[in-house]
């Protein structure tokens, strides 16, 4: 199944919201005021967010006056086009050249960042990639066994230490493995936290640091996992990782989960940054790379 079928799939619970887009196309003859107000709310309710349908709708009227549509059925066109634009917020593919490589994955507790770490290393790994998993999440309960269960199931090696140990630590004793055993990719999982604890903030500011110190040349891909299902909180979220982690995308999580699906648009409009991969089910295939015309068309179909 490839990315159009799984996210059209996928998209179920969103498409119902659409179903009412659609219908306000039919209904409208005559793209007016009144037209921009009612595709305003209905994008408003999707978790597209209020500043971000903004700048869609005056692309609308741009786009709608530019291409003489005058129609409902016309603005669905125009609509797409916009919001297809509206996604590309940078490469959304992973940069993983040097060996090795760096992934460090971040977010909240409860968003599926372990399972995500799961699906990767088994991607990277049939793809010929030899990957080490750190178990950097030294805080929650049976974290580690959570990881070395996907380490034994994909084939990948992986670092752990004891429950309460120093994650920098952890990070550390990773990367000399991953030099010494040849590693083209390391992947960290992080503790799950709260983008306003500010002392587990410090501590992922520390692991970056050791990062950069130890593999100063290597590429590094900063992935903060993000449930659909939280829309505007989650944004919320994303904006201080950014600014603690410096974030190089965003993994969707549970986008089969939610009718809101429009907080794709948000994070890539306010944070200027690219949604590298989503997750639209539980199995290993359902983590899939993200691919913004087919994304807007899934929607719309």
């Amino acid at each position: 199944m490839g990315f159009f079928d799984k996210i059209f799939s996928g998209l179920t619970k969103t498409r119902t919201n659409m179903e009412e887009l659609e219908e306000l196309f039919r209904n409208y003859k005559y793209l007016g005021d009144e037209f921009f107000e009612d595709l305003e709310d209905m994008l408003v309710m999707s978790d597209v967010g209020a500043a971000t349908t903004a700048k869609i709708i005056d692309s609308m009227r741009y786009r709608c006056y530019e291409t003489n549509a005058k129609r409902g059925d016309q603005a669905r066109t125009c609509l797409i086009e916009v919001m297809s634009k509206y996604l590309e917020a940078g490469d959304t593919s992973l940069k993983l050249t040097t060996r090795p490589s760096v992934i460090l994955m971040v977010g909240v507790n409860g968003v599926g960042k372990t399972t995500t770490i799961g699906k990767l290393a088994a991607q990277l790994i049939s793809g010929g990639k030899k990957v080490l998993l750190c178990a950097g999440d030294t805080f929650r309960a049976a974290a580690a066994e959570q990881l070395g269960i996907w380490a034994e199931r994909t084939g990948a090696d992986i670092v752990r230490h004891e429950e309460g140990s120093d994650p920098a630590a952890v990070v550390y004793d990773s990367i000399c493995a991953g030099k010494a055993r040849g590693s083209d990719v390391i992947i960290i999982d992080t503790a799950g936290r709260l983008h306003n604890k500010q002392n587990l903030m410090n501590e992922l500011s520390k692991i970056r640091r050791i990062i950069d110190r130890e593999l100063p040349e290597a590429d590094v891909e900063t992935l903060m996992v993000l449930d659909a299902t939280t829309g505007q909180n989650g944004l919320i979220q994303a904006k201080q990782f950014l600014e603690t982690a410096g974030l190089t995308g965003i993994v969707l999580t549970k986008l089969d989960g939610t009718a809101k699906g429009g907080i794709v648009f948000a994070i890539a409009n306010e944070l200027k940054l690219p949604v590298k991969y989503v997750g639209v089910g539980e199995g290993v295939d359902d983590l899939i790379p993200f691919e913004a015309g087919n994304f807007v068309e899934a929607m719309f179909e």
